[in-house]
């Protein structure tokens, strides 16, 4: 531990339901989250095994040998990596327990959901080597140019990711790409996201269901209008049961009052401003079969 910085944690006790709220909330902040199929996650990490080619089948004769085919298979590790976020309070919270647990769930949800798909979307760096992400998987392009409509970066998508061996079944889609495709048409002039008249919500998109979420977006650079430049990444179209996610223990909450924080650039102590501070972390995983998924940017095709 450094030099001069005390811990101490304090005796307000976060309730089980409460701990539970919030890891659903992450879950529900998440795209990857609600997208991807959950597995155990022990903290030493697990071997994921992967189907690498089918058994093939063969016609025979009525009284021929029949055939024997192998399916390839291999192996992935899944690692546990540690995701933490700490909020600084004020005293003033703890007079009223009621809006601290409010705060704890409107935030801490929110911040760690929006990195896990930041980092799985290839925005942020990956935290190490056994965690997967899209940074490098095939893109199509959403802006309408030419020839070329968002439909058809759609429908090529669709096409890329079934010579993998995949089935396009969900989108998960910035705000940004929601607001392209409002404006797309399929061939025939048709509007290809339609508002739900059950829910008000925009759901099917070519076949597909579709999940809007603040971490799937990448900004492009400053000269992305040049073909030096790097377009923004709006969305990723994918085979979802072809990825999983793991949590080792959910999400861990502890308080402390004496301790030393580094707001910014200045260290401050808690106990000297009248202030608590609570720290959220959770270890997870990622693993994917990347060729099953395909980025969606705001390039202009061809650039």
């Amino acid at each position: 531990m450094p030099t001069g910085i005390a811990t101490n944690r304090s005796n307000i006790a976060l309730p089980p339901e409460v701990a539970r709220e919030i890891l659903q909330k992450t879950q529900e902040e998440s795209a990857i989250m609600r997208l991807a199929p959950q597995m155990p996650l022990p903290g030493l990490g697990t071997t994921i095994p992967v189907i690498t080619s089918d058994p093939e089948a063969a016609w025979v004769g009525e009284t021929g040998q029949k055939p024997t085919s192998n399916p390839g298979l291999s192996k992935k590790e899944m690692q546990a990596y540690c995701l933490a976020v700490i909020v600084p309070f004020s005293l003033q919270f703890r007079r009223d327990i009621p809006t601290l647990y409010d705060a704890l769930i409107a935030r801490l949800p929110r911040a760690l959901g929006f990195k896990f798909d930041q980092t799985v979307f290839g925005a942020v760096e990956k935290p190490g080597e056994n965690f997967d992400n899209f940074a490098a998987c095939t893109t199509q392009s959403l802006v309408a140019s030419g020839g070329h409509t968002a439909y058809k970066g759609l429908v090529a998508a669709k096409t890329d990711i079934a010579t993998q061996n995949g089935s396009l079944n969900a989108f998960a889609l910035s705000p940004t790409a929601v607001g392209m495709l409002l404006e797309a048409t399929d061939t025939t002039g048709r509007p290809i996201f339609v508002l739900s008249t059950a829910d008000g919500s925009f759901d099917r998109l070519i076949g597909a269901r579709s999940i809007e979420s603040r971490g799937m977006y990448k900004a492009g650079s400053a000269a992305a209008a040049s073909s030096a430049g790097s377009p923004a990444i709006v969305g990723v179209a994918g085979d979802w049961s072809q990825a999983r996610w793991g949590s080792v223990e959910g999400v861990q909450v502890s308080f402390a009052d004496q301790a030393t924080l580094t707001i910014g650039s200045e260290q401050v102590n808690l106990w000297e401003h009248n202030m608590f501070a609570v720290r959220a972390e959770i270890e997870l995983g990622f693993r994917a079969d990347t060729a099953c998924f395909n980025l969606l940017t705001g390039a202009t095709p061809g650039a």
